[in-house]
């Protein structure tokens, strides 16, 4: 088994936590697994998988889809007065 814990401190992390608690609820893969935890401005993913392959596959779309909901809500504070 393989795993990685990432922590992302940002002011936005409960607004992220919100945005991706769903999708590892809904996360129904055989070959990883990952939890979001939320700590105050600390969002930390935990992923675990059985191969490489698998763990890799799985932080690019954990890390891709936390950029995403990172940029958004830079882009949502910026934008308003």
């Amino acid at each position: 088994m393989h795993d990685t814990e990432f922590t992302f401190v940002t002011p936005h992390a409960p607004i992220l936590y919100q945005a991706l608690a769903p999708e590892a609820s809904d996360e129904t893969g055989d070959r990883s697994s990952a939890t979001i935890s939320l700590e105050n401005d600390r969002l930390t993913l935990k992923v675990t998988a059985g191969d490489i392959p698998a763990l890799r596959a799985a932080l690019n779309m954990w890390l891709r889809l936390i950029t995403i909901a990172e940029e958004m809500q830079e882009i949502d504070n910026h934008g308003k007065p």
